[in-house]
């Protein structure tokens, strides 16, 4: 059966209302939700276009501003809250007589233009992509800012000096790792966008018996100046130190991205592990909640995900270790915006997949939904941890 009010475009983007409505962002949701009965009608927004997710939610009244491309119907779970000092988040399944009913999603209209695949993405077998997933890192996939500035624990009611405490054990965490393994202390001023910015430098030279040490690059680093704005080049030499460095760290991360511990020493590898757990339960495993949805679209044929955050490039992978995000973030598809800004990163994204592939972006901040917005790209917008079970809940019933 065909649904009132959807229509999708050439693109495969899905809209609710009249073809032509540039309404691209629907109206933010109120914290928490208010009460609503099943069968109340979903709120109706000032442009008169039923909110996205009113109808997902429409069991709990938790009404997310889901951007409307993914607009489904009715029959999707719903989400609730138990009460108590304890929030515990659950979710409810649909009846299973009205699967049968859900017709539309984005993989059943999408009609993309096919094109000739560029040579670099075939190169880097990339050529089987179709779809992008482009995340933020801070706030929408781990909580470590906000644990800082204790915003967290005053917007759930727990403990700020004990979050404060885990946030600032984190950051030890972070730098020590970025500085003892990562070459922060040398790179800090030098930091790249990409891991492979510098790699045209790199003559292939063995580093196994490489001392970093003594080969003389921070001693010309902090001498001065070599290290300019992106795109100014220093000497041919130092340039190959530079390769070196980023193409150590890649090596560091692709043989201790599953096993962290092994990578530090003892006493601090279990140091993290205590650490992690008891982040993991003053936010309420927000962190797993969004790995959940990273393994799916990891594991799903033609399916990519890639990080643009404004941490910096190296303190931005050693975050990726020591959250375990290695398993689903190639190093190759983290990108720093510290720089650039998150809408240039999106541009060379784009560039490097080509515009015949669906791009999705998932964050917290305005920062990424300009970016999106600029690029036409979709907002999947991320707040609480409702937004992460639905968002897990959409690609695990392939809306997205």
């Amino acid at each position: 059966m065909a649904y009132p009010g959807i229509w999708a475009n050439s693109y495969g983007q899905m809209y609710q209302g009249a073809p032509g409505n540039n309404n691209n962002y629907a109206q933010p949701a109120q914290y928490p939700p208010s009460a609503q009965t099943p069968g109340q009608q979903a709120p109706i927004q000032a442009n008169g276009q039923p909110e996205y997710g009113a109808q997902y939610y429409a069991a709990q009244g938790h009404y997310p501003n889901y951007h409307n491309n993914y607009y489904v119907s009715s029959t999707q779970p719903a989400l609730t809250a138990t009460s108590g000092s304890q929030v515990t988040y659950q979710l409810q399944e649909p009846p299973q007589e009205a699967m049968g009913e859900i017709k539309y999603t984005i993989d059943d209209t999408d009609r993309r233009r096919g094109g000739k695949k560029s040579k670099k993405r075939e190169e880097n077998g990339e050529n089987e992509i179709d779809r992008v997933f482009i995340w933020d890192l801070d706030e929408t996939i781990i909580i470590f800012h906000s644990l800082l500035t204790s915003s967290y624990a005053q917007r759930y009611g727990k403990d700020t000096n004990a979050t404060l405490q885990l946030g600032l054990r984190m950051e030890e965490l972070i730098f020590n790792l970025a500085d003892n393994h990562l070459f922060f202390n040398d790179l800090e001023e030098c930091d790249q966008v990409h891991c492979d910015d510098v790699a045209a430098d790199d003559n292939g030279q063995d580093l196994a018996n490489y001392n970093f040490q003594t080969d003389g690059f921070r001693t010309a680093n902090a001498a001065g100046a070599i290290c300019l704005g992106p795109g100014v080049r220093g000497g041919v030499d130092w340039m190959r130190k530079l390769a070196f460095r980023y193409r150590r760290i890649k090596e560091l991360y692709d043989t201790f991205k599953d096993n962290i511990p092994e990578l530090l020493s003892s006493p601090v590898g279990e140091a993290w592990r205590q650490l992690r757990t008891e982040i993991d339960q003053s936010t309420d495993n927000w962190c797993a909640l969004a790995l959940k949805a990273l393994s799916v679209i990891h594991n799903r044929p033609g399916c990519v995900n890639i990080m643009v955050t404004t941490t910096q490039l190296v303190p931005a992978i050693a975050k990726c270790m020591l959250y375990e995000l290695g398993p689903v973030f190639n190093i190759d598809n983290v990108y720093s915006a510290t720089k650039i800004g998150k809408e240039s990163c999106f541009e060379r994204i784009i560039q490097r997949f080509g515009k015949n592939v669906t791009y999705v972006c998932i964050g917290d901040g305005r920062e990424e939904e300009i970016a999106a917005k600029t690029h036409n790209v979709p907002f999947w917008p991320i707040s609480t941890h409702n937004d992460l079970m639905a968002l897990h809940q959409a690609l695990e019933l392939e809306y997205l």
